[in-house]
């Protein structure tokens, strides 16, 4: 993070955490969704409850960093960009913590038939979310980086779109599952894609502030 702050390991420090925090709650809702997948209920809660524990974190840390970034931008040019990579990355983990809150809240059910495919999609959903964290610390840390992080992000949500529509299709195609309840399995397939797409968005700006440092 030289190139971008003044000397100083606090910021770095803090911005390091925040990304923690956001990797953390990716690897917790994978773990929440399997024990949900399983009929785990109780464990998928606690999981969910940490999960909305580390959104709130990851709110107060932004809102710290932010409130640093005036007095430590070494590139004072650059804090527009690097306060819209941290909300955007914000607004990633809030998808995140809003997903298990409604798989809590509304309990959709699964054919069993299904359950190995949509642990995939949220398997590739969440890697794209590891990838855009590690595309973010590369911004910081390493520029040369960002380019394997974000090809990376790409695939997965190329992956999650896949996965997606061949789960709808599975559904739709079955006679036997009432409509209403293949409409909200949907929306549940739905909300995974839209975590790839919208980490997709934070590599796509990741991308573009690279060359702006670059140039």
């Amino acid at each position: 993070m030289f190139s971008v702050f003044r000397k100083t390991k606090e910021l770095e420090g803090k911005i390091d955490e925040f990304l923690n925090v956001i990797l953390e709650a990716a690897l917790e809702f994978k773990q929440g969704m399997k024990y949900y997948l399983e009929g785990d209920f109780d464990e998928f809660e606690k999981r969910s409850e940490h999960v909305d524990q580390l959104e709130g974190r990851a709110d107060r840390l932004r809102r710290e960093i932010e409130n640093k970034l005036y007095m430590e931008m070494l590139l004072p040019e650059a804090r527009g960009d690097v306060l819209a990579l941290l909300e955007n990355s914000d607004d990633v983990l809030n998808i995140v913590a809003d997903t298990i809150v409604e798989f809590s809240v509304e309990k959709p059910e699964f054919p069993p038939e299904i359950n190995s495919h949509f642990m995939g999609l949220v398997d590739v959903s969440l890697e794209a979310v590891e990838e855009m964290v590690a595309t973010v610390r590369a911004y910081f840390k390493d520029l040369t980086a960002v380019r394997d992080h974000v090809t990376k992000i790409m695939f997965f949500e190329k992956e999650s779109d896949k996965i997606g529509e061949r789960i709808k299709r599975f559904l739709f195609d079955k006679s036997d599952i009432d409509l209403s309840r293949k409409i909200h399995i949907r929306t549940f397939v739905t909300y995974l894609q839209t975590i790839a797409d919208k980490a997709e968005d934070v590599g796509d700006r990741v991308s573009i502030y690279t060359i702006k440092r670059l140039m």
